[in-house]
Order: C-alpha cells, then sequence, then structure tokens
C-alpha cells in the first residue's frame, strides 16, 4: 500500500462518535508512511501506536521524523512470570531450569520438539540480522558479523572492549579491525539483539565509558546459535537478570568498587539497589566472595546476593539471599 491509500483508509476508517485508535504494524512497509503520520497526527483525533521492524522504528529515529513527538514502548521477550502463566508449574525450579534453555520467544512454545523451537527461535535471531543490520546498515561482512555476535554470547557477563573482540577475531581467521567491530557491535545493540551496560565507580559516584558488558536479550538465541558447550551458567543467570532489571524499568550498570566489581548497580526513582548475581553459593568460599563486594558498600541503600539456592529467602548482615527463580517470579521482590 502506498502512502496515499494508506491516508485514504484511514480517513475512511474514522468514527467521529468514538475514540479512535489507530495500530499500524510493519509500518516501515508503506514508502512514505511519515508524511502520513505526521497528516493524521496534526488532525489530533487519533491515538496512534506503529510498530515494525527494530531497524525501521528507532525511537531517535523516529523522534528526527516526527519532531521528537514520540513515546517509546519498550517491550522484551517473555519473562519467567509470564513463562509460568504459559506453561504452570507445582515445581518452581524445574520451570526455571526449563526457562533458561527455551527463554521467552512465545512463538517457539507452540512447537513439539525441542528441535522445532530451537530452529523457530534460530530463525528469528538470522532474519533479525539480514533485515535488521544486514540491509539496515549495508553490512559487508555478514560472516563476520555473526563471528562477533556468537562471541558476545559466549562472553555475557564479562567486561568486554572492542580491541579485545577485534583481537580475538584477527587472531584466528578474520581480518577486520577496531572500527569495523565497534561498529557492528553498535548495530547490535541498536537492533537490540544485545544490551550494552556502562560500569559505574560506587564511590567516585562517576560513570565510567570502558569495558561494558554485553547482555543478549534472550538467552534462546545463545542455545539455539552456539548449543551448550561451555556455557557459565553464573553468567547466564547475570544475563537473565539484567534483562529482567530493564523489563521492571531500572536503569543498570555495572558497580566498580575500589578492585572489587558489584554486578549490578539498579537504580530506579533516585532509588538503588546493589545485586550479586551467582549460580551456585553452597561452598563457604563461594559465599564469601559474593557477598564482600556487597559488604564493602557503605550507604544504606538495599543489597541483594541472588543465587540459585532453591530455598526461601534469607538474611546475611543486612544482604537479602533470594532464589532467582523466586526472585524472578515475584515482581515486589
Amino acid at each position: 500500500m502506498d502512502a496515499d491509500k494508506l491516508y485514504d483508509y484511514i480517513e475512511q476508517q474514522y468514527a467521529s462518535d468514538k475514540t479512535n485508535y489507530l495500530f499500524i504494524d510493519e509500518i516501515q512497509l508503506c514508502e512514505g508512511f511519515e508524511r502520513v503520520i505526521n497528516s493524521i497526527y496534526e488532525e489530533e483525533i487519533y491515538d496512534i501506536y506503529l510498530t515494525g521492524s527494530n531497524a525501521f522504528l528507532l525511537s531517535s529515529d523516529l523522534a528526527t521524523l516526527f519532531g521528537g513527538r514520540v513515546y517509546e514502548i519498550s517491550l522484551y521477550p517473555f519473562s519467567f512470570k509470564e513463562y509460568l502463566m504459559y506453561y504452570p508449574s507445582n515445581d518452581i525450579d524445574e520451570a526455571f531450569d526449563s526457562y533458561v534453555k527455551k527463554g521467552g520467544m512465545a512463538g517457539s512454545y507452540l512447537y513439539k520438539t525441542e528441535e522445532d523451537a530451537r530452529q523457530y527461535v534460530n530463525g528469528i535471531y538470522r532474519t533479525t540480522i539480514t533485515k535488521d543490520v544486514v540491509r539496515k546498515f549495508k553490512i559487508e561482512n555478514e560472516d563476520l558479523l555473526i563471528m562477533i555476535g556468537n562471541y558476545l554470547m559466549d562472553n555475557v557477563g564479562n567486561q568486554t572492549s572492542i580491541r579485545n573482540v577485534a583481537s580475538k577475531l584477527t587472531s584466528g581467521t578474520y581480518r577486520t579491525n577496531d572500527k569495523t567491530v565497534g561498529a557492528y557491535m553498535n548495530y547490535f545493540c541498536r537492533s537490540f539483539l544485545f544490551y550494552p551496560i556502562q560500569r559505574y565507580d560506587i564511590k567516585g559516584k562517576r560513570y565510567l565509558e570502558s569495558d561494558k558488558k554485553y547482555y543478549l536479550s534472550d538467552l534462546a538465541f545463545r542455545f539455539s546459535e552456539i548449543g551448550t558447550k561451555n556455557a557459565d551458567y553464573g553468567h547466564l543467570y547475570e544475563n537473565i537478570v539484567a534483562i529482567e532489571l530493564l523489563r521492571r524499568g531500572y536503569e543498570v550498570y555495572v558497580g566498580k568498587l575500589y578492585e572489587k566489581e558489584v554486578d549490578f548497580v539498579a537504580i530506579k526513582e533516585g532509588e538503588k539497589v546493589y545485586i550479586q548475581v551467582s549460580d551456585d553459593i553452597s561452598r563457604e568460599d563461594t559465599f564469601k566472595r559474593e557477598v564482600s563486594s556487597l559488604l564493602g558498600i557503605k550507604d544504606a541503600y538495599p543489597k541483594l546476593l541472588i543465587a540459585r539456592t532453591k530455598h526461601d529467602e534469607s538474611q546475611h548482615e543486612g544482604i537479602r539471599i533470594i532464589d532467582i527463580a523466586r526472585w524472578l517470579s515475584d515482581s515486589q521482590k
């Protein structure tokens, strides 16, 4: 449909005696849609919602097109709480183990076999790369792009610099440079496949630009693309918590306290919460290591250790210790 036909169709549907809502999906497929939407907006008779391929509907692009008159609603894959609504379970621990690998791509839940679901998820990932990255940003080396994505998937939870990624790739079979790698990493983030998390100096109360962490929008992409080999579940749980914090509306940073690291400093409405994430804290040395960073923070904001305890919540010197499945299933925790 061209722009003129779209405008005529919208005008024909208008009902003067009712509140009119305008929903258009894949709006980018209509060439010249900006002119149509601007005209409709100026009439002030529609409540307008646009959805579509994220590379064409980045909030920054829309703000430019429509003079800043844009409110972005961020959507994420299904949370664990939403997953439980689809797959009710009396065993929250078993359900969580399943969620980690199945992820939050709800369309995959319709498939009866794990392999069919995996192929569906991988199809989404590869299609996003092709349509939202390669075409949008005119990528010449798609193989290099995929390799960078796989590297980021395999290193969620690790501090990552552009130089380190480039060095790793050039030590193998790829010829590239820092500029290209940095651009490709940025394209992944602009297409919402990865979320970059900046570091924050807790004592100095300042933001650090170096060595961000990159978290994958849905771990199902990782398992569909590179499998379970060498999976560090501590870092994978960290990824799940990072996305959940974003979903709950927090600004999220990686905390630095002297030579120690706090996995997350989460900020919302002026309030902070400090969070460490771990897999197994049953060993005393692991437990002490995880709480030591939190105990070093001297302000009075809440401190959480989220781990795979499979138990009810407990406390240690003011630190709340909570099982990750139970934290995810209750948005009030």
